[in-house]
């Protein structure tokens, strides 16, 4: 157990990734060149906190994407889960599959977590703010998923 990753840092340049959406096709970071892009990393669709995190993100959308803002969440389920959370909850963003949690380790998104008093190695919940240039402007680990959207707009000013 214990494999940990290191949280990324202001300023550091922002790991490139490319994953499956949810109807299988590639995304990738270097899509949002230019733009400025939140990526939350979340541990499993269809859950009580990863449903609450999603439906904020998909209730403060337009306000986030009016300011410059996209979002992209990402999480170890298979497209074929992701595709079903977000119809099940009206998702209007892109989720994003990372089965190997690669790209979790390379946010610092990973490690050991307990739930329901079992320790295990996995996605934590987070979020990283990506700039226009492709620099990690905010990260925030250790998220709770109630009210964090709306600390992350006062955060970022929108």
């Amino acid at each position: 157990m214990a494999a940990v990753s290191t949280p990324l840092q202001t300023g550091a340049q922002a790991p490139a990734f490319t994953l499956k959406n949810s109807e299988g096709q590639d995304v990738s970071l270097s899509d949002y060149a230019g733009k400025s892009v939140i990526v939350y990393f979340y541990p499993k669709a269809a859950t009580p906190g990863c449903t609450t995190e999603a439906c904020d993100f998909r209730d403060n959308l337009n306000s986030l994407q009016g300011a410059g803002y996209s979002v992209l969440g990402i999480s170890p389920d298979s497209p074929h889960d992701i595709a079903k959370f977000a119809a099940d909850e009206s998702l209007t963003f892109p989720l994003l599959s990372d089965p190997d949690n690669e790209v979790a380790k390379a946010y610092g998104s990973y490690g050991e977590k307990t739930v329901n008093g079992n320790t295990f190695d996995g996605t934590l919940r987070s979020t990283v703010v990506v700039d226009a240039q492709g620099n990690i402007s905010h990260a925030e680990y250790g998220v709770d998923a109630q009210g964090h959207v709306a600390r992350l707009r006062d955060t970022l000013g929108v």
